[in-house]
């Protein structure tokens, strides 16, 4: 768990909280592991389905024990109602963290270092960088901001925020099928049936190749339930995936 906003209740007594949770810092400002005192992750049954119900209320990650490298990791996805500070005005999010490598809190105090698969309202399948990996894209700009094209000729650097080719998620309180295929330096995301994003050289913050590391799923001021993840070894991509994706 990370450092939760001042906003927050009923934590023990000399827990470390802030206004602004959009830094990095010192690692130790923020709860640690296992320290999810607010139960903000936890397993509901829906429809005899089990669900993981994700509050939101304070930033965190469920952090997978293993790590995983050439997959095809699938979920689906869907918001709650909820929304906590300092996120009320903002749009929903939470996201899929990937080849999650080092120490916990590399990233505002909370997340690993690694790659993201951006879940957010309207936006599902941008990519995202954290804490000095990278990679790079087929793309084209606009006001000076990256979007992932499938049309174009170049591959860009990605040090930013690089948004989806299409933005094909449900309305609110639908469930989203969300799918990653991570296969040596490549990864791909799929967001409802369409390929959304092609990262391609991924490396780490010391230019090695990034193929593989921990799952994290965040908790990042909204309320969402994930349900039916399933992971299984890959030793190629889908053919239909790689015709889409140009590979």
């Amino acid at each position: 768990m990370g450092v939760p906003h001042s906003t927050v209740n009923g934590l023990p007594e000399g827990t470390y909280q802030a206004d602004n949770l959009n830094v990095n810092g010192d690692p130790s400002d923020a709860m640690g592991l296992n320290a999810d005192v607010k139960s903000v992750f936890s397993v509901t049954v829906q429809n005899q389905q089990p669900v993981l119900h994700v509050s939101g209320e304070i930033y965190g990650g469920l952090t997978s024990k293993a790590d995983f490298e050439n997959y095809h990791l699938s979920l689906q996805v869907k918001w709650g109602d909820k929304k906590w500070s300092p996120r009320l005005k903002a749009k929903r999010d939470s996201g899929l963290l990937f080849h999650c490598q080092g120490e916990h809190g590399a990233f505002w105090k909370v997340w690993k270092a690694c790659q993201e698969l951006q879940i957010q309202e309207s936006d599902f399948g941008d990519y995202i960088p954290l804490a000095g990996p990278s990679g790079t894209i087929r793309s084209r700009y606009q006001n000076e901001q990256q979007f992932y094209d499938p049309t174009s000729e170049v591959k860009n650097p990605v040090e930013g925020y690089s948004h989806a080719h299409v933005e094909p998620d449900y309305q609110h309180g639908q469930w989203n099928t969300v799918e990653l295929y991570a296969l040596a330096d490549t990864a791909i995301f799929v967001v409802n049936d369409k390929v959304v994003m092609v990262v391609t050289d991924s490396i780490n913050a010391q230019g090695q190749p990034l193929t593989s590391g921990q799952l994290q799923l965040q908790s990042e001021g909204a309320e969402v339930f994930f349900r039916d993840v399933k992971v299984r070894p890959i030793k190629a991509f889908p053919n239909h995936i790689v015709q889409e994706a140009r590979l």
